[in-house]
């Protein structure tokens, strides 16, 4: 059984490897698609009409105009004595002039023919099979990207489940976990297919639908399967399991995106009567399918990074001058900034390069406290920054706003974030400080800075060549196409190195083949990528609560009253948007709010730049916010248990053995009192 298992895992991982690429392919293709197109016009000049195949023409060249208009005055002639109508006279000139312009017509036809036939070798019929095979390719990913999506999503998931490896406030250990948090998953997978059904029923019935059938069948399916190997993990694992647990603690190894399933369905069931309710939500995610794929691609570049060492080569520049962990922890935080803001949410970062940061923090002698406090505010303070598809996303939705202001205030309120964790930083530092003098650490620093020059030589050159070959700048749109082939080149040099330098210590060699390397790094996205897509479809049923919920909260009296002050107006937004920060993930959040908060705030006179400005930091802060504490759960599935366990152990007050939570909270705390109430005081 177990064989069958570990095998049935290979495969699924080669499979999701096979979308992955699939993916990255198309995305290169409509790229060079294009390219292709720029140089058959240089090539030929009518490329355009050459590639469209022969060029056929009913008319004929050698028609008699005299006798044509012979033959349509007679015509006329005739229908007007067989219908008696007023009498009017053939315009002879008039129809010899559209004659001689229908005749000018089918020659310059006639010659495009001619001259196209002649264009034709077989150097354009092969360039042209060529270039319309990236178009296919590209056609082909755009017409099936629901499907991609699926694949990924549901065979990812079977792997998260089947490790039971989804998001979740603590990892099952004992018997009871394993029961609770298996049979809880159950029903919620029961839940989800029962409602898949339900909407395949409804839209048979109507003959009209959103979402293809076929999907809502492979989604029924899918989930159908999650419930049977949940059904196998109850009866199964709680036999090899003997370590005595606790029924009150085992809740918190159930996953998160069940309890999100479970609540959701309860108010589609029983409350609305809608029972594909919660289907219809869930299938929002193809709203967005490409975006969710691209997520996909980010984790695996993260477990890609994860297996090359360019973090300890990064951080290798900074050893040698002994920094304080708090200070090196700000620089971190700022360096994570950038990847965040390509990939538009802090808790993919969490996932892709948390197990870096971890650990370079710790090889520089930081405490586990605050390693985990940084690796969980990993690029935190990135959400605002230019090209984040969040603000691009915000622009999209809200005609209110332009991208340009957004990141304009954007990079203020980054700014502003660096300087209050510096600031907390600074007054929480346990040891004095004891950077070495430049004289001494220039030279150690010289050799880190030479071993990293060639990741940056060989950044730099694929991406000229990308540019150069493809058009295609390291942007929003280009980047998950372009960092996987660039971290593939790293690791071909990395393993190319270990076999040169016999000498190198142990723990800077690749001891893995680099087919090797790639495998570990899908096996492990694979997990990721199920627990986070899973967890971001299910909170788009979340979200449909709120939203069925939300003229609540437009009848509350605080809003309605005219002598609410701004104060307290903004102080109702920031608590509901710390909740739906908690409770979502930031795209589906985002989707939510421009259409239920937004439009209030704007009716209460908040500066649409002010409210966003808030909502993405609040956002922020209900991601790193107890009970739920999404991006420290995620810290906690990269890092490991272990790690969280000693943490536990260290620290002499309370502060420094809560250091992990509070410090993020004081943090983004701060910033979001600071971004959210002081605009207020100018306009007031």
């Amino acid at each position: 059984m177990s064989i069958w298992v570990k095998r049935s895992q290979t495969c699924g991982v080669g499979l999701i490897l096979t979308l992955l690429l699939f993916t990255i392919l198309a995305g290169t293709g409509e790229h060079a698609h294009s390219q292709l197109l720029k140089l058959g016009h240089y090539l030929w000049h009518d490329y355009s009409a050459l590639r469209n195949g022969t060029i056929t023409t009913a008319c004929q060249d050698d028609f008699n105009i005299d006798k044509r208009l012979d033959s349509l005055e007679m015509a006329f002639n005739e229908e007007q004595q067989e219908f008696d109508l007023l009498a009017e006279t053939f315009n002879r000139e008039d129809a010899r002039r559209s004659l001689e312009n229908q005749h000018t017509l089918c020659q310059q036809q006639q010659q495009a023919a001619t001259l196209k036939e002649q264009s034709h070798s077989p150097l354009l019929t092969a360039f042209h099979i060529f270039e319309y095979g990236f178009s296919s390719l590209s056609l082909l990913a755009i017409n099936y990207k629901h499907w991609t999506l699926t694949l990924v999503l549901l065979i990812a998931a079977t792997i998260a489940t089947t490790h039971q490896h989804h998001i979740a406030f603590r990892a099952i250990s004992t018997r009871q976990d394993n029961l609770v948090s298996s049979s809880l998953q159950l029903l919620g997978n029961a839940c989800v297919a029962i409602s898949c059904f339900s909407y395949l029923q409804n839209n048979l019935t109507i003959e009209m639908s959103s979402i293809d059938n076929e999907l809502l069948i492979a989604l029924c399916a899918g989930f159908t399967f999650l419930t049977g190997i949940n059904a196998c993990q109850m009866f199964t694992k709680c036999r090899r399991m003997t370590k005595p647990g606790s029924w009150s603690k085992a809740l918190l190894s159930t996953p998160i995106y069940t309890f999100m399933i479970l609540g959701s369905a309860h108010h589609f069931f029983w409350v609305t009567g809608q029972v594909s309710g919660l289907a219809i939500y869930i299938t929002q995610i193809y709203q967005l399918s490409g975006l969710y794929l691209t997520i996909g691609i980010y984790i695996w570049v993260g477990m890609l990074l994860k297996q090359s060492h360019i973090g300890e080569h990064l951080f290798g520049i900074l050893k040698p001058w002994k920094l304080p962990p708090e200070y090196l922890a700000v620089i971190a935080i700022a360096l994570m900034a950038l990847p965040t803001a390509y990939t538009g949410a802090s808790g993919i970062i969490v996932i892709a390069m948390g197990t870096v940061i971890y650990q370079e923090l710790r090889r520089a002698g930081s405490r586990r406290q605050l390693a985990l406090a940084v690796t969980a505010m990993t690029g935190s303070s990135g959400v605002v920054l230019r090209p984040c598809l969040l603000v691009i996303g915000i622009a999209t939705l809200n005609k209110e706003v332009v991208t340009d202001e957004l990141f304009y205030w954007g990079g203020r309120v980054f700014v502003l974030t660096l300087l209050v964790f510096l600031f907390y930083a600074v007054i929480t530092k346990q040891k004095p400080n004891s950077q070495r003098h430049f004289s001494d650490a220039w030279p150690d620093c010289t050799i880190a800075i030479r071993h990293f020059v060639p990741y940056i030589a060989i950044f730099a050159l694929l991406s000229v060549l990308y540019h150069i070959v493809l058009n295609a700048q390291l942007d929003e749109f280009s980047a998950p196409i372009m960092l996987p082939m660039i971290l593939f080149a790293i690791i071909l040099y990395e393993r190319k190195q270990s076999l040169r330098n016999k000498s190198l210590p142990v723990s800077t060699k690749n001891t893995l083949t680099t087919s090797s390397k790639v495998f570990n790094s899908v096996d492990g996205a694979s997990v990721h990528i199920g627990a986070l897509l899973l967890l971001m479809a299910c909170s788009y049923a979340v979200g449909g609560v709120f939203e069925n919920q939300s003229t609540t909260l437009e009848s509350t009296s605080l809003l309605n009253d005219p002598s609410s002050s701004l104060f307290t107006v903004m102080s109702l937004f920031v608590i509901t948007l710390v909740i739906i920060g908690m409770l979502m993930d930031p795209f589906g959040a985002l989707v939510l709010v421009s259409g239920t908060l937004a439009p209030l705030a704007y009716q209460q006179g908040i500066n649409p730049i002010h409210f966003w400005m808030t909502c993405l930091v609040a956002f922020e802060l209900g991601y790193l916010s107890p009970p739920v504490s999404l991006n420290h759960l995620l810290t906690r599935q990269v890092v490991g248990e272990q790690e969280f366990i000693l943490s536990k152990r260290e620290g002499n007050t309370f502060y420094y053995r809560h250091e992990r939570i509070l410090l993020p909270l004081l943090v983004m705390g701060t910033t979001l009192l600071l971004v959210a109430y002081i605009p207020l005081f100018f306009k007031v």
